[in-house]
């Protein structure tokens, strides 16, 4: 191993825009059963699904409708 590398030179890694992050977040019983039969008959995990919903919805700039109830 050597004591010094020079990077001048170095690429960026093209893969690192695919690189996903770890979260918590708290999703209703209900939602995530309704992912997770859609997993059961696509083979997707609901995970990725989850995640392809997300990404489509910010790819189309979504907003949800949101109302008060009162």
């Amino acid at each position: 191993m050597k004591n010094e590398y020079d990077f001048t030179d170095s690429v960026k890694n093209p893969y690192t825009k695919g690189l996903k992050k770890q979260i918590s977040i708290r999703i209703d019983e209900d939602v995530i059963g309704y992912f997770k039969e859609l997993s059961n008959e696509t083979g997707i995990p609901y995970q990725n699904l989850i995640n392809l919903f997300l990404a489509d919805c910010a790819s189309k700039h979504l907003k949800p409708k949101i109302s008060w109830n009162k």
